[in-house]
């Protein structure tokens, strides 16, 4: 959950500056610089929520199918370990955006049409070849739809092991801690799918609705995943609602 908490917070933060600016100022342009360390943080933030989603996934099966070793197997140090490689991941799999993205030639404004810039969206405002990034880029999005497709698979598995749970009542119980975690897939993937399948193959999408699904992928996950996780799990709720009743007595 911290890890979840730390790629909200990332991909929220990375899109903030120029989000106030349009917001705020109707400050459409910006700097080639500055949108390429945008894209590469709101990338990296985008792959490791992706993979943080993947782990936990594979969290839920553990304990579902092993509850007798999941605590000798997944001990602080292995989370710890866990996270240092995901970070890795990430980096390793957007460096080469920025890069990539200066070698080409722009001959058309530095106008942002979404409120940050993307990887897709900069593209297109290039007049040289660019059928290396769009190859990357293309690559770097099936690590992600295979995050979500590894995702799906765990479930399908947690459901053979559900269902092989005699007691109803167990059942209900063993599928009940995973509603959170589902919640929090559909949140982060439902707009990014929408997104690219708008931006693929929508001919004459509307641009406030691009906007809009656009800003749903980078706000919606850091809105509701606290929210989600509060009402689902006992001991985040307890801390809630005794950080609350003390400031009631305060």
């Amino acid at each position: 959950l911290a890890m979840l908490a730390v790629s909200d917070m990332g991909l929220s933060l990375s899109s903030l500056p120029t989000m106030l600016r349009i917001f705020l100022f109707s400050a459409m342009e910006i700097s080639p610089n500055a949108c390429f360390a945008q894209e590469f943080f709101i990338h990296g933030f985008t792959v490791m929520e992706s993979s943080v989603l993947l782990i936990m996934s594979l969290d839920r099966f553990l304990a579902i199918h092993n509850p007798l070793r999941y605590s000798s197997i997944l001990t602080s140090k292995t989370v710890a370990k866990v996270g240092l490689i995901l970070a890795i991941r990430s980096i390793i799999l957007v460096l080469p955006f920025p890069f990539t993205l200066r070698r080409l030639k722009y001959c058309q404004k530095n106008i942002l049409s979404h409120s940050y810039c993307l990887h897709q969206d900069t593209m297109k405002l290039a007049c040289s070849d660019n059928r290396i990034n769009f190859i990357y880029g293309f690559f770097v999005a099936l690590c992600t739809m295979l995050d979500f497709m590894l995702i799906a698979l765990s479930y399908v598995m947690i459901l053979r092991t559900v269902l092989s749970i005699a007691s109803l009542a167990e059942r209900l119980k063993a599928l009940n801690t995973c509603v959170s975690h589902i919640c929090a897939v559909l949140i982060f993937y439902v707009p990014i799918i929408l997104l690219a399948a708008m931006h693929r193959f929508a001919k004459h999408k509307s641009p406030l609705v691009v906007i809009l699904i656009a800003d749903m992928f980078l706000l919606l996950p850091p809105l509701m995943n606290p929210i989600v996780y509060c009402v689902k799990t006992r001991q985040i709720r307890e801390k809630v609602l005794d950080r609350f009743q003390y400031e009631k007595v305060i």
